[in-house]
């Protein structure tokens, strides 16, 4: 998933790495987890990874706070690192199921990286703030990637 939004760049006073979720963002991030907790409830293993941003981190908190999990940080996630570096994180996770958030320029990247490797997509190319993508394994070939988009919160 790309994180939820987080204002203007240029907005914040400090290091961007550090800036966090806006208003609209933390409602984001809690919309995300209402979305994914019951598919990812009963999980014997699940990585949930993120890039060092704490936007980033932040998108992720609540999902991994309702399930009882950490949010590590994987470096590969983050905005600007080296081309490809994201396949390597897809070999170090194989097939445990995770949950990865990260940025618009890390993200088409990927999809385009894994369609030239023969992933197939499923709906839109987006990569909204707050969108999720869903990939699909078989064995350990990425097959499927899915444009889930942006989930919005239900009242409860």
């Amino acid at each position: 998933m790309r994180h939820a939004t987080a204002g203007q760049r240029g907005g914040f006073g400090g290091e961007d790495l550090a800036r966090p979720l806006d208003e609209g963002g933390q409602a984001q991030a809690e919309a995300i987890a209402q979305a994914l907790v019951e598919p990812l409830r009963d999980l014997p293993e699940l990585h949930i990874l993120s890039s060092r941003a704490k936007r980033c981190v932040d998108t992720l908190v609540p999902l991994a706070t309702q399930l009882g999990r950490h949010v590590e940080i994987a470096d590969e996630l983050t905005e600007g690192s080296a081309p490809g570096s994201i396949s390597a994180l897809f070999l170090r996770i194989g097939s445990t199921p995770a949950v990865l958030c990260s940025h618009g320029d890390i993200i088409p990247e990927c999809i385009r990286d894994l369609m030239a490797d023969g992933m197939r997509i499923t709906g839109a190319r987006h990569c909204e703030k707050g969108s999720i993508w869903q990939l699909d394994l078989r064995g350990t070939d990425i097959v499927t990637g899915t444009y889930l988009g942006i989930p919005t919160l239900t009242p409860t």
